[in-house]
């Protein structure tokens, strides 16, 4: 019925224009601005219409259009550990996921990766093997991977990129200035590493940008914070800052609080002490709301999507009552910017629960 009203309305606003192979009475690049418009969950649908469609659908030209228009849609790309090597995509708009096709490495149980999305294109770099052997107990693989893949979700297709200079896992990752950032981590399961790099990914080209001013025996995770990349190790109070113009890393001691952060509308948000709190400078914080009923769930997301802040999966149990542990779907989320923050369940994950492996938001 959508494909119907769109293609019935192009045809209106085109009666007095030139032949269309894609839609009759609408030269090419107007039909397109057409199709841009349609919700992306309905493209695969759009395809099955006719060759020509499924062309323009497929084609670079429809992604650049539909940021043109103002019709790039938002999504949460969600990666679990069961099942293996598996990635989800969750439309707010419609409450509903998509599943995508088997991440295609050869690593089992891909884990303690970077996961950001730029150009349309998701990107998975990095990360090592979390499976385990179920005879001897022990982990497949300790060493990580400089492996790189981006997910195109217009051609519904992975494609192998340019590897890292360096082999790495629970590293910090982000975009900034359309090129993805990645410092530090394990380069295996004991020595971590000051190296960071800067990945183009118009060219497929990887460079060396300076290291980090310090390394720390613990993983690191990093935030983009007013256009600067901030990186942050666990337990520690202090904060490397990229200087992205200089090529230098400034070391900060803020005080932020530790626990699970995300940014949501340029602002970080922190789990800390059963309660969701807003770091509001260095030193102070606010409450934004009860967090309580995720004290005894671990290896959950923390993710931002518009003015929502969404805890995402995770394992529930044993607590103290030692209860069975449970591998959750679950997706909760609050409205960080209302009067009143009210924690409410969307519809959870169809195909991966337990513990969240990567989580990043696409824009299409």
């Amino acid at each position: 019925m959508f494909v119907i009203l769109v293609s019935s309305f192009c045809m209106f606003v085109g009666k007095t224009t030139m032949m269309s192979g894609l839609i009759e009475g609408l030269p090419d690049a107007v039909a397109l601005h057409c199709l841009a418009r349609v919700p992306f969950y309905l493209y695969p649908q759009l395809q099955l219409v006719c060759r020509s469609w499924k062309t323009a659908i497929q084609s670079p030209e429809l992604f650049k259009v539909r940021l043109e228009v103002g019709a790039a849609e938002e999504f949460l790309c969600v990666s679990a550990f069961e099942p293996e090597n598996l990635w989800q995509l969750y439309d707010p708009r419609q409450d509903v996921w998509m599943t995508l096709p088997p991440l295609p490495s050869k690593i089992k149980h891909l884990s303690n990766f970077g996961a950001v999305s730029v150009g349309g294109k998701l990107f998975v770099l990095g990360g090592n093997s979390d499976a385990v052997d179920p005879l001897t107990g022990d982990h497949d693989g300790i060493f990580p991977t400089n492996e790189v893949w981006s997910y195109d979700p217009i051609l519904q297709r992975w494609t192998s990129r340019t590897r890292m200079l360096v082999a790495r896992a629970m590293f910090a990752c982000c975009v900034l200035n359309g090129q993805i950032i990645v410092a530090g981590g394990f380069t295996d399961c004991r020595k971590s590493i000051p190296r960071a790099e800067r990945y183009d990914p118009e060219k497929d080209l990887w460079e060396p940008i300076a290291d980090l001013q310090n390394t720390h025996n613990s993983a690191c995770t990093g935030v983009v914070i007013s256009e600067k990349f901030h990186v942050l190790h666990k337990g520690l109070s202090t904060v490397q800052v990229f200087d992205y113009s200089e090529n230098y890393w400034a070391v900060e001691d803020y005080g932020w609080l530790q626990g699970p952060m995300a940014m949501v509308g340029g602002e970080l948000y922190v789990f800390s002490h059963g309660m969701i709190k807003q770091q509001v400078k260095q030193q102070r914080s606010r409450v934004v709301a009860p967090a309580t009923d995720f004290q005894s769930r671990i290896g959950f997301a923390v993710i931002g999507l518009g003015n929502d802040l969404y805890v995402i999966g995770g394992v529930d149990g044993p607590g103290q009552w030692n209860l069975p542990i449970k591998l959750l779907s679950d997706v909760d989320v609050l409205d960080v910017r209302s009067e009143r923050p009210t924690w409410r369940q969307v519809s959870p994950m169809t195909r991966c629960h337990g513990t969240i492996v990567g989580c990043t938001v696409l824009r299409i």
